[in-house]
């Protein structure tokens, strides 16, 4: 993703002037893989100006809100809704906890200072409120249980990141404390038992109460519980300690008992009660009333929570691979009363001395007695090998995972059991295509390195299979989803090829094994893998360039699609990855690569090629090679020697390319091929081949300029057919916010809900021009070339031409005689159009130094008038 074209869009919203344009480039680009990683990038840069990284965090706050679990479609629809990639959602999980640390605290939540004016208006709002719901609390209607859950949600807002102690004193805290203790305590209507259980929690009386828990859970969190809160909460915290913490304990353990009784209690009602209690147990006062009754707690209320249940069984007898899927949902976990009960008997647990309740969840607890660990292990490793059922299996995998990162000694228990380990967990992998799994053999081959090499082969090899069976399957929802366990695989077997470089006779089998892989990726999904390998290229080239193998690798799986019968689509999309790796690696040394990648493009259109697109693709390589360094290229084509075709490689190549100037479309392959003549008309040391041609040049980037000009202007066309769908959307689905977000901020919810065309827009699609849709196929795989502050193809023409004028003005006019009246017009248009283009650069440049603004873009090419003529050249 372009950073700055995402700062620019984000800084858009801010300014009412363009933040509808702003938001329609937002709609567009939200769904590209990296987007929400790109966002999390500029909240936490301090290049950034700070209402952009606000911005940006609200975009991805509501991003993460909306997309972040994987969703069925509607009943009666086949199109999946879209969700964040899960690539992007481990990036997330990756740096979540760096981007918080390195955050300015208004990212994180107001400073004092800035709620001054949200203080002066609740001084006057919360009286009022707090009158109304105390008149409210006996009137258990519908309509009066949806004001109280609005006020409770407006208090919830107050006090969720600071505590106004100036608004809130203890008389005051003691009547809200008495209505949230009431709300809590009170009687759900009897009538609500008719209504299917899996909505009950959507009724207004669950809400009601599970925001009143909301609030006292947050306020015992952060504010109330002394030795865990900030120098001003001191006092605050032993008041609240003393005064309500045992109160309304004593109503959540009346919740619990009336679960224990079987009594209907709603998931997030339980979940609430749970965090509350976990934060009691660590202060004396509540534990000595909770202690009595921890243990029926646990064995009636918590141990049932846990438990395996008949929706359970029935998932896990009909899909027992999907059951293991929404196990290991990170999403759920979130309001699940499940983890919340875990959470309370993992702290009741160390509260209590005791070792461990599960070994997946305790394994970082220390093992005083060696006994225990041991036996740990083995059941761990009897629990993975011997089980019948694969739920277990995934489970033990999991928690041998844990084991071995946590202690020490477990990894001289395992070692002898590697093999058979090492094998079930491939069974596994293989029959449940389980990522977590995938992680464990990753960490069993580095922590054991020497025992895996001796079964290296043999893991590889069925490795492979996996990897084959993935690539042929067609139960994946999403093509993501394929390519993610794809990739997984192959890192594995990456790290094999790691751990075992040093030795040469297992290195040559795993390498023929490999060289299987990689044909089968090549004859089947090269296009598939293309989103993959562009990303691999252009987000971490440093990477990429710090082994030669690396690219001599993607130079191996461009050659088997190029000399191979893959088909001219997936031919197009290797020779766009060459010209990728040389634009993007332009002045980082891979000079070597060149003569590599131009030789095999240039031989490829000796065989017989059917369409334009791989003609046109091929030549854009040598193209790239060109501009990467005009020599080496010159060199090169001097010393190619292809098949069957005997004479001047230079020529050949000339040749094609002035035949084939009206093949280059959309807008990438125009400018590169813009920039291609202008650097050849350019050169000091001209071929004779150029010479030759000398009469084409001009006019060819001047048709290509005419077609730039149509592109844009059929490119605003759509813009502007997309920005009416999105205003007919926006009144559609101006529907109230869900009662369950628990943010405030309207304006953050805007800014995702206008989505543009929403997921059941997506066949308009169909009524674009087909033109546009064919040029632009392979443009979305971008270069450093299509970043907003590259190089302007404008400029770079004009001042290639301007200097060929100052310095051989007897070649200038070969260059300029063959032009017609109309064609000189039309340059002088380029030369105008540049100048413009030019100032517009420059003064954005000096704005954006100075802080301020960027200006709007408002499609300079289709807006400027041709007509006018420049004073100067």
């Amino acid at each position: 993703m372009d950073l700055n074209r995402i700062i620019q869009a984000l800084k858009g919203t801010i300014d009412p002037k363009l933040r509808i344009a702003a938001e329609n480039e937002l709609n567009q680009s939200y769904k590209i893989i990296n987007f929400a990683p790109s966002l999390l990038r500029i909240i936490v840069s301090e290049h950034v100006e700070f209402p952009v990284r606000q911005a940006a965090a609200i975009y991805l706050k509501n991003m993460v809100t909306q997309y972040w679990p994987d969703r069925e479609p509607p009943p009666g629809e086949a199109i999946f809704p879209f969700n964040i990639h899960e690539n992007d959602r481990q990036q997330i999980r990756d740096n979540i906890v760096e981007g918080i640390i390195r955050s300015p605290d208004l990212v994180r939540y107001k400073k004092a200072e800035e709620r001054e004016p949200l203080i002066a208006a609740m001084q006057i709002f919360l009286p009022r409120i707090q009158q109304q719901i105390m008149q409210l609390l006996p009137d258990s209607s519908h309509y009066s249980v949806l004001i109280q859950k609005q006020i409770l949600k407006i208090f919830y807002a107050l006090v969720q990141y600071a505590l106004p102690l100036q608004l809130v004193n203890n008389q005051t805290m003691t009547a809200w404390m008495e209505i949230f203790r009431t709300i809590i305590d009170r009687t759900v209507p009897p009538e609500t038992l008719q209504i299917e259980e899996d909505d009950r929690p959507e009724l207004v009386w669950w809400k009601c109460k599970k925001w009143a828990l909301h609030i006292v859970a947050r306020l015992f969190e952060r504010y109330g519980s002394p030795g865990n809160v900030t120098k001003e909460y001191f006092e605050f915290s032993e008041f609240f300690l003393k005064t309500y913490a045992v109160g309304i304990q004593q109503v959540l353990l009346k919740i619990l008992d009336q679960y224990r009784q079987k009594e209907y209690v709603a998931p997030r009602v339980l979940q609430q009660a749970f965090n509350y209690l976990n934060q009691g147990i660590v202060h004396s006062v509540t534990w000595k009333q909770m202690k009595p009754h921890i243990q029926n707690i646990s064995e009636d209320v918590i141990f049932s929570v846990m438990c395996y249940k008949d929706e359970d069984e029935e998932l896990w007898q009909e899909d027992p691979y999907e059951y293991i899927r929404m196990k290991f949902d990170i999403f759920e976990d979130y309001a699940s009363p499940t983890t919340a009960a875990q959470t309370l008997l993992y702290t009741a647990a160390k509260k209590r001395k005791e070792s461990c309740w599960v070994l997946h969840a305790f394994s970082s607890l220390k093992f005083h007695n060696e006994l225990n660990l041991r036996n740990a292990v083995d059941l761990a490793k009897k629990s993975l090998i011997e089980d019948k059922e694969m739920p277990v299996k995934v489970e033990a995998a999991l928690a041998l995972q844990s084991l071995i990162s946590n202690q020490t000694q477990a990894k001289e228990y395992m070692k002898p059991h590697v093999r058979p380990i090492m094998q079930e967990l491939l069974h596994i992998v293989r029959e449940t295509e389980n990522d977590d799994v995938t992680n464990v053999i990753q960490k069993m081959i580095c922590e054991y390195s020497q025992e895996v090499a001796s079964i290296a082969v043999d893991m590889t090899q069925h490795l492979a299979e996996i990897f084959g069976k993935v690539l042929q399957s067609d139960e994946y929802e999403e093509v993501e989803d394929k390519t993610v366990m794809a990739m997984g695989i192959l890192h594995t077997i990456d790290t094999i090829l790691t751990v075992v470089e040093d030795h040469k006779e297992v290195t040559q089998q795993l390498e023929n094994i490999c060289l299987r892989i990689i044909d089968l990726v090549l004859q089947k999904h090269v296009i598939d893998m293309m989103p993959l390998l562009h990303n691999y290229v252009t987000i971490d080239t440093n990477t990429l360039l710090s082994n030669p193998k690396h690219l001599e690798i993607l130079f191996t799986m461009c050659r088997k699609v190029l000399c191979g019968d893959a088909g001219e689509d997936a031919e197009c999309h290797a020779a766009k990855l060459l010209e990728v790796i040389i634009l993007q690696c332009k002045g980082r040394g891979i000079d070597q690569c060149i003569p590599l990648f131009v030789q095999l493009v240039l031989e490829r259109l000796t065989r017989g090629v059917k369409t334009s697109e791989l003609r046109t693709m091929c030549l854009q390589v040598a193209i790239a090679a060109l501009y990467y360094n005009p020599d080496l290229l010159l060199h090169t084509l001097e010393r190619i020697q292809l098949p069957h075709n005997p004479g001047p490689v230079t020529v050949q190549f000339i040749n094609q390319w002035m035949n084939d100037t009206d093949c280059f479309l959309g807008h990438h392959d125009r400018k590169m091929c813009i920039i291609g003549l202008s650097i050849l008309l350019e050169l000091q040391n001209r071929p004779p081949a150029v010479d030759a041609v000398v009469g084409q040049i001009v006019p060819s980037i001047l048709f290509l300029f005419l077609g730039l000009k149509q592109v844009c202007a059929t490119r605003q066309l759509v813009n502007r057919e997309d920005h009416s769908k999105a205003d007919k959307a926006n009144i559609e689905e101006n529907e109230e916010i869900s009662s369950d977000e628990e943010e405030t901020n309207v304006t953050a919810q805007a800014m995702q809900s206008n989505n543009g065309r929403g997921e059941d827009e997506e066949e308009d699609d169909d009524d674009w021009d087909e033109e546009v849709l064919e040029e632009t196929a392979l443009e979305g795989f971008s270069t450093p070339l299509d970043l907003d502050n590259s190089v302007d193809e404008y400029q770079f023409f004009t001042q290639a031409l301007l200097t060929v004028q100052n310095r051989d003005a007897a070649w200038y006019q070969l260059l300029m005689a063959p032009l017609s009246e109309d064609q000189r017009r039309a340059l002088q248009e380029v030369y105008t159009l540049a100048e413009h283009r030019r100032t517009v650069a420059e003064a954005k440049k000096k704005i954006e130094q100075q802080g301020g603004f960027t200006f709007e873009n408002k499609g300079v090419l289709s807006a400027f008038n041709f007509g006018t003529m420049p004073t100067n050249n």
